[in-house]
C-alpha cells in the first residue's frame, strides 16, 4: 500500500495540551512558542523525530508546531481539539527508496543571493520555508516561496534553488531516506563540475532516526 508524507501547521493556546494517539513516523518543529513533549521541554527553532505516541503541552505564550506524519495513502487525517491544518501532502513509495529508511528532519540556510546547485536527493520530503524567499525550479516548473510557504520534493527529480538576493533564507524539511544515510547528506549534484564548487547553503540536522513502514 503506498504512504504519504503529510505536513500538518498545529495551533496551541497557553497551556493546552495534546495527544497524538497514532504511533507512526513523525517530525516535530517548534515554529514559535515552547512546547513540552512528553514532559520535556523543546524551544522554539527546534526539531524531534518519534515513532511513538506524544503528549505535547503548550508553554504560557502558546505554540505553533510544524508537524510531518507517514502515514498510509488514502487515511484519514487524525481530527484534534486544537487548531490544525493539512499544508501538504507528498507521495512515498518505501520500496523505490531503500530497504531500511530513516526519517531526518534538518534546516537549510541561505546567505543573500545564495543557490543551491542542480542536484537530487536520494529521497522524498516536504519543505516548509521559515525566513527569507526562495525560487524552487523542478519538473519544468518554477515556483516562488516566502515564510510558511510549503513544497514537496520528490528526490530523483533535479532541483534548483535560487534563494533571495537581498535577505537570508532558510527552510525546514522532513525527508524519508535510505538507513545507509545516517549521519551522512543525502544530496548529489547533477552536473560534474558542480560537486567542487564552493556551496552557499549550509545545513543543521535536528534529529534522525531508523523507521520501518508497514507494507498494509
Amino acid at each position: 500500500m503506498p504512504h504519504e508524507l503529510r505536513l500538518f501547521e498545529d495551533t496551541l493556546f497557553g497551556g493546552e495540551e495534546v495527544r497524538l494517539d497514532a504511533a507512526l513516523p513523525r517530525a516535530l518543529y517548534i515554529s514559535a512558542g515552547g512546547v513540552a513533549l512528553n514532559g520535556e521541554d523543546v524551544p522554539p527553532d527546534e526539531g524531534v523525530v518519534s515513532a511513538d505516541a506524544a503528549m505535547l503541552r503548550a508553554g504560557s505564550n502558546g505554540a505553533t508546531i510544524w508537524r510531518w506524519e507517514v502515514v498510509f495513502s488514502g487515511e484519514r487525517a487524525a481530527t484534534h481539539r486544537h487548531r490544525t491544518s493539512l499544508r501538504l501532502a507528498g507521495p512515498i513509495d518505501p520500496a523505490a527508496i531503500a530497504d531500511a529508511l530513516l526519517i531526518r528532519l534538518d534546516s537549510v540556510a541561505f546567505p543573500p543571493g545564495g543557490a543551491a546547485l542542480l542536484h537530487t536527493h536520494q529521497g522524498p520530503g516536504i519543505r516548509c520555508l521559515r525566513e527569507g524567499e526562495i525560487r524552487i525550479d523542478t519538473e519544468g516548473r518554477s515556483s516562488s516561496y516566502g515564510p510558511g510557504g510549503a513544497w514537496f520534493e520528490s528526490g530523483p527529480a533535479p532541483v534548483f534553488a535560487q534563494a533571495s538576493a537581498d535577505v537570508p533564507s532558510r527552510f525546514i524539511r522532513a525527508m524519508v531516506l535510505p538507513r545507509a544515510l545516517l549521519g551522512a547528506p543525502s544530496i548529489r549534484y547533477v552536473n560534474d563540475e558542480d560537486r567542487n564548487k564552493p556551496k552557499s547553503q549550509t545545513y543543521r540536522v535536528f534529529a534522525e532516526m531508523p523507521v520501518t513502514l508497514d507494507p498494509g
